[in-house]
Formats: structure tokens, sequence, C-alpha cells
């Protein structure tokens, strides 16, 4: 990473394997996969870190990256947005994140600092739990998911949600942030 981040070396990535620079917002992802993994069972097939999202928006292209989402059966049901501050202002974030992923909405996020965190419907657009400890094991996460209806994304929904992720994410990022990539149109 370059910018502002301060590089200490490399680590192992826990979920991958993959050597990642060891900065201190890795140090908290890793913490973050660390806690779904060992203490509340999620399996390491269910996590994909780093997952890109494709946004176009008028004539412009950028491509952004969330920190990690659970699959299960082919379906995403969770998705984790990290950043540093407050958790309230990333709440936005995921809603929109949780409209561009699929057809359907993704049905929970959790946005958390690595000290805090905030698990959200993404449908009712609400908080259901603050914590570290309020993350739900994978089995709840999986019972939780199974009893809801599959709510469909419109495509105005999906422009609307493009639209707000480019401006937390791309013209609201640190002009050091190495992560986001606006793409040639």
């Amino acid at each position: 990473m370059g910018g502002h981040h301060l590089i200490m070396g490399q680590l192992t990535d826990c979920v991958t394997g993959k050597t990642l620079a060891d900065t201190h917002d890795e140090r908290y992802r890793q913490r973050i996969a660390n806690l779904l993994m060992e203490g509340r069972g999620y399996p390491p097939s269910a996590i994909h870190p780093r997952v890109p999202i494709d946004l176009h928006v008028d004539a412009r292209s950028a491509r952004i990256r969330l920190d990690f989402i659970i699959r299960h059966e082919g379906h995403v049901l969770l998705l984790v947005k990290y950043g540093p501050g407050s958790l309230v202002t990333r709440h936005q974030i995921a809603y929109a994140a949780a409209r561009t992923l699929a057809s359907s909405v993704v049905p929970f996020s959790i946005v958390t600092n690595g000290e805090d965190a905030h698990w959200l419907d993404n449908v009712q657009r609400k908080l259901l739990g603050q914590g570290l400890d309020a993350i739900w094991d994978f089995g709840t996460l999986i019972e939780r998911a199974r009893t809801r209806a599959s709510v469909g994304v419109t495509s105005w929904q999906a422009e609307m949600a493009a639209r707000i992720l480019w401006a937390y994410e791309v013209d609201g990022r640190c002009p050091c942030d190495d992560t986001v990539c606006e793409l040639e149109s």
C-alpha cells in the first residue's frame, strides 16, 4: 500500500494464506476474519475477502472493494465493511453495497472499525446489534437468512446504490487510498 499507510512488513492472510502488506488496517481485517472463523464458526470457504465491485455512474467507471462477503450455498448472506472511525457513517455504504452485489438484496451487513461493530438488516435498514459480541455465529446467520424472503433489486435501486457508493468510496476517499481504481471509459 502506498500513501500514508505505514507498512510494517508482511503478514499472511488467515483466510486465503496469501502474503499481504502488514498495515494497521490489515491487522484489523485479520482480527475480524479470525473472530468470524474461530469465535463464530464461519468456515474459511464461506469467507471471501477483498471482493471487487465495479461501479458505473454516468460515463465514469471505478472498482471498489468490500472487505469480506459471506457466501452459503451460492448466496451472499452477509457483507463486512471495515473502516477506521465512526460506524454510523458506513451504514449507507453497507445498504448500498447490499444492492449492488446480486439481483436480490444481501440480507445482512457488519460495519466495523475493528474495535466495535454494528450488525445491520439491509432490507429494513435498521441496526440489529452493536458490539463485536453481537456478531452472530455462522449457524444463526444461515437460519436467519433462510427465514427471510428474497427481496429483488430493481435497476433504479441498483443505479442509486452505485451513486451512493461512488460518493462515499470514490469521490469521498482519501487521496492516498490505492484500493479504489477509477477505470478508463
